[in-house]
């Protein structure tokens, strides 16, 4: 434990995270962070404390309710397994930019009632607008399931949507045992998200239980998107010319970037390692490669998961829209 921040230290800069809240008991738990930091963490749940930080806890009400900060916060919100992490990585090398990735604050705070939340969210706007450089930019990498309260979060701010086809989707799933076991622990919090968007049947096979969610995340993406200042990418896609698309992104969300310093970082060694956890090599190739080989091994289930989808989108203009967009 550290010692307790007063509201005008909190207010000054990003070294106080606000990491978690505890509404029943209205207090916060703040850790503290440094400009390297935040760059190692590949998340700001509660498996940072994998390593020893100084903390503490707040009453809510001792957090500085108005920061004056020289921009916005920038966001993306995404369906899950789409190269979020890594894009939020890549935006976190250019010059002034904080990445800020998966706070659990935000799950915390989409998980209450929206007359719960409300009084939360304004002040969380300011707070992960703070940074460490004068001029700079946060850019915060929410939970997939946050992308329920997207508007709430981003108000006006320009904001990235981030997803993939359901055929790569689910294969991508299915090529990774833990990614079918994580599918399966989120599926009863997916379909009650889920249901007032789109019917679906049952899923009998892995394949479906991935589509399933696909439709789950990608209508969410759908249902808040009118209301946001929204660029989208489709991951794969995004693979093909990662240094065009890595400025594309950085210029829908007013982030300077320079021609020559995004190549560098798109061609860099970020590129070659897996985003959550940057001491295992993975490459754009080594998705391709095994997106192909889940596809060959589970071609039919995969075709009868997509069926699924196009026979529920008849009946679900978010699930149509969805699957229009990606193809």
């Amino acid at each position: 434990m550290s010692s307790t921040p007063s509201a005008e230290e909190i207010a000054r800069d990003a070294t106080w995270l606000v990491q978690a809240l505890d509404a029943d008991k209205a207090v916060v738990r703040l850790v503290r962070m440094d400009a390297a930091r935040y760059r190692d963490a590949s998340f700001l749940d509660d498996r940072m404390f994998a390593e020893r930080f100084d903390s503490a806890v707040v009453p809510w009400s001792d957090l500085p309710s108005d920061i004056a900060t020289p921009a916005t916060a920038r966001w993306i919100f995404h369906i899950g397994h789409v190269g979020s992490t890594l894009v939020a990585r890549l935006l976190g090398e250019l010059d002034g930019v904080l990445s800020i990735r998966e706070p659990r604050v935000l799950r915390d705070v989409a998980m209450l009632p929206p007359e719960r939340r409300e009084p939360f969210v304004p002040a969380l706007r300011g707070l992960f607008a703070r940074t460490f450089a004068n001029g700079g930019m946060a850019v915060v990498k929410a939970t997939s399931f946050v992308s329920e309260i997207a508007p709430e979060l981003a108000g006006a701010a320009p904001t990235l949507l981030m997803y993939a086809s359901p055929r790569n989707y689910i294969a991508s799933i299915l090529a990774g045992e833990n990614s079918v076991k994580e599918m399966a622990a989120l599926a009863p919090l997916r379909a009650g998200r889920v249901a007032g968007r789109a019917v679906l049947p049952q899923p009998s096979t892995p394949a479906e239980m991935a589509a399933a969610a696909w439709a789950c995340e990608m209508t969410s993406l759908e249902a808040t998107a009118d209301a946001l200042d929204a660029t989208w990418a489709d991951f794969d896609a995004m693979l093909t010319n990662m240094p065009a698309e890595l400025a594309r992104l950085a210029g829908a969300l007013g982030i300077n970037a320079p021609a020559e310093r995004v190549t560098a970082i798109a061609n860099g060694p970020l590129m070659r390692r897996y985003s959550k956890a940057t001491e295992y090599a993975y490459s754009p190739d080594l998705r391709r490669e095994l997106i192909a080989e889940a596809t060959a091994h589970n071609r039919a289930s995969i075709d009868s998961a997509v069926a699924m989808l196009q026979s529920a989108a008849e009946r679900s203009p978010l699930l149509a829209r969805a699957l229009d967009r990606s193809g």
